[in-house]
This record gives structure tokens, sequence and C-alpha cells, in this order.
């Protein structure tokens, strides 16, 4: 059994997960919109979120865990638990919806330290080009349930837009880096298997 590597506070993590048996998370539009809703609720108190993905059976978040410190939250809870609970209140709710019983993810869940610029920045890439690499789009800027056209918006945004945007100089080599490179990363070079 693969050892599960703790969230470390003041990391960076590429978290990820499917549906158990590749069964499907977000069956209609107001599961993405509570699941969001949810994500805001349980994991914005405890980290700062880059770049995110939902996809119809799985999903990719870009995160930095906040320091102690940093910490908004009464309950100052690990950061695993929070995800957790993330987890197992949209399965709560999706399992009254559609009358179903179970678990919805697989568990544990996946997670990766970044530890590079270069592997940072190619992953928000990698995460924005993902319904691409899937055939649901021709570009990110088409697909709805990601965080490509939060980073081209000026709109209010708990997302760490301003960062993201830096890491690639200005707002068009963010651009341009996503139309050229939407082809040739592989899900392996992201996910380490």
């Amino acid at each position: 059994m693969q050892k599960i590597e703790p969230l470390e506070n003041g990391k960076y993590y590429h978290i990820y997960n499917r549906g158990i048996n590749g069964e499907r998370l977000f069956k209609e539009q107001p599961n993405y919109e509570h699941f969001l809703n949810l994500y805001d609720y349980h994991i914005a108190p405890i980290a700062e979120t880059f770049a995110w993905c939902l996809m119809n059976n799985h999903f990719h978040f870009l995160v930095r865990i906040k320091e102690i410190e940093e910490i908004t939250s009464e309950k100052k809870i690990p950061s695993s638990k929070s995800f957790s609970n993330l987890f197992n209140a949209y399965t709560k709710a999706i399992n009254k919806r559609h009358n179903r019983h179970g678990s919805l993810f697989e568990r544990p869940f996946r997670r990766k330290s970044i530890d590079t610029n270069s592997y940072f920045q190619n992953l928000i890439v990698y995460i924005h080009n993902n319904p691409v690499h899937h055939n649901c789009c021709d570009h990110p800027l088409n697909y709805p349930w990601s965080s490509y056209t939060t980073c081209l918006s000026d709109k209010p945004t708990k997302l760490k837009r301003k960062e993201v945007i830096e890491l690639f100089d200005d707002l068009e080599n963010f651009k341009y880096a996503h139309q050229h490179t939407s082809e040739g990363y592989s899900l392996q070079m992201f996910l380490g298997e």
C-alpha cells in the first residue's frame, strides 16, 4: 500500500481525485455549483487556491496549505480533515439527491507536493487544459468549470489570480502558454505515475 503524504502547512499541493469505479461526480449543473460552495466553506479557510478544474468524474486543485497562524477558521482542524469533510458533505448531498448510498470518491484523495516554479506553472496549464485533453472543448476558455476564465476576469475572487498571472509575467503570456501547450502534457507527468 502506498504511503499517504500528509498535507503540511505552508506547502503547495496538487489535490486530485475521481469518482469511485469511474462514477460521475457531477451529474448536473447544480452539482458543480454545490461542490464549489462546499469547497469554499471547507477549504478556503485552510488553503489558498491557484487553479482548479471540475470534470464529470474527477477534479484537480492547485493549493497552498496556509500556515497555522494564517488560518482564520475558529476550528483549526488538520488540512486533510478539511478535505475529507468536503468530500463527505458532497457525498451525502449527492446520495440524497440521486437516491444512492456508499462512497462517491476514491480514498484516500490524491495529493502531490509542488516543489519547483516550473512544475507549478506547468500544472496550472495542465489543470486548465484538462477539458481539452478529455475532448470536452477545443480551448479552456470554452469550459465553464475551471479557474481559467476567472484568471482572465477582473471580478472579485478568492482565487490567487494576481499571483498566477505573475508566474507567466503577464496576461498575454498566460494566454499564450495555455493556447500553445494544450497538447503534449501527459497525465503521468503531473501525477507521477
